[in-house]
């Protein structure tokens, strides 16, 4: 074993131990740790800012892009409204101790089956140090002990963020060990994390396709796979031809990056003429690269011509797949062959097709007339999570706190013997 992974496991161990310390603890006790880690987010604004800095220099020396400098920048007001999202957190219900179901058997044993923590959770991600401080948030109101393996690239942001956090718990006589940053900064770590079975519950893993199927593929221990989008708005032949457009530029542009967007438009033969010409007129006026298939290509001459590798593509950026198909059947063959399960959409005015559409389609979120952009925790009304998750076990979609949870059944008896 070497030095990086006895040190990656005494680290899960503590964790282990913080765990059964907080799985017990009342929602105020926990609330009043979230909010004093707010309060320490922004009395120490300055020093993570500070902290960032040195990552962002050393992101720009190595000629990253400016856009993943945005996402891996912070100021002292993006520090504020990362303090105001753990307040929000502090906000939300409880979920731990809710009682699921119950009943009294015919027996008389008394049956309770209720919701408890999951215990260590651990969370590989990439870039954004928000996620340090939201994750390790949710993570505690859950009652759940949480490792933090966040990129080298904000290793000195997520080590000053995680100080902070740290400091706070100690003031309320929390454990500290309930949030910690997995030591380590190279893939030895990560792959220490993911070998840690038996000692962390499950692995969350947040971030590009690459780092989800690396986590999905090397890791022992149980994954919860998260947010690779590959997903597809499909417009039926009685679409409404302004909600159709409305809906198709909101999925793809409203924010390109993120993996709820809109990555590939499939459009019905019967519908293509009225909303085509207007569709990618509008998508080229946003600067959106359209790769559409030959029939796609007779509408606007500005029209890549798509490969099958524009089928399977998740761009998170200002691309879009578009392609002709001649039935409902054949758009949901497409997706039954592409889809990576994420979140598709049907605009139509006919119940038949969208109720056909809805039992066809296997994906953690289905949208009828509206957009993808949509599958989000908070839109849901959730008011956090943790990743979407794309399988289909334990949890699916938006992951707010119950599916940080899982439970345990609780039987009384009075003497009973079988």
């Amino acid at each position: 074993m070497s030095d990086t992974e006895r040190e990656v496991r005494a680290c899960a161990e503590r964790a282990q131990d913080a765990a059964a310390d907080l799985a017990p603890l009342s929602r105020a006790v926990k609330d009043e740790a979230l909010l004093a880690m707010a309060d320490a987010l922004v009395t120490e604004a300055e020093s993570v800012v500070e902290a960032n800095r040195q990552d962002v220099e050393r992101a720009r020396s190595a000629g990253e892009s400016e856009a993943v400098i945005d996402r891996l920048s912070l100021s002292v007001e993006r520090v504020g409204a990362i303090a105001d999202a753990v307040r929000d957190i502090a906000e939300l219900p409880d979920p731990v101790g809710e009682v699921v179901r119950g009943a009294s058997l015919p027996n008389g044993l008394e049956l309770r089956q209720v919701r408890v923590p999951l215990g260590v959770i651990g969370i590989i991600y990439e870039g954004r140090p928000n996620v340090t401080a939201d994750a390790a948030a949710l993570c505690l109101k859950s009652g759940n002990a949480a490792l933090l393996r966040g990129s080298s690239s904000a290793r000195s942001s997520n080590l000053r963020i995680v100080e902070v956090l740290r400091s706070a718990l100690q003031k309320t006589g929390l454990p500290l060990d309930a949030v910690q940053l997995v030591p380590g900064a190279g893939r030895d770590s990560a792959q220490a994390l993911m070998r840690a079975r038996g000692l962390v519950d499950v692995l969350i893993p947040r971030g590009g396709g690459s780092l989800i199927q690396t986590v999905v593929s090397e890791s022992t221990v149980p994954v919860i796979e998260t947010g690779e989008g590959n997903c597809h708005v499909y417009i039926d032949e009685s679409a409404d031809t302004d909600m159709a457009v409305s809906i198709a530029v909101n999925a793809k542009t409203q924010r390109c990056s993120t993996c709820n967007t809109a990555e590939t438009l499939l459009v019905h033969t019967a519908a293509a003429d009225r909303f085509l010409p207007r569709v990618l007129g509008a998508l080229r006026d946003l600067g959106v690269t359209v790769h559409g298939d030959d029939r796609v290509g007779g509408y606007d001459d500005a029209v890549v011509s798509a490969t099958e590798a524009d089928w399977t593509a998740e761009y998170l950026s200002a691309d879009l797949a578009v392609k002709v198909v001649d039935s409902l059947d054949d758009a949901i063959a497409h997706i039954r062959r592409y889809s990576t399960k994420h979140t598709e959409a049907i605009v139509t005015d006919s119940q038949a097709a969208a109720r056909r559409f809805v039992s066809r389609v296997d994906a953690a979120a289905v949208m009828v007339n509206a957009s993808t952009r949509f599958t989000d925790g908070g839109e849901f009304g959730f008011g956090a999570e943790i990743g979407i998750s794309t399988q289909k076990l334990h949890a699916r979609g938006p992951m707010g706190l119950p599916e940080m949870t899982s439970t345990k059944y609780v039987v009384t008896g009075e003497g009973h013997l079988r």
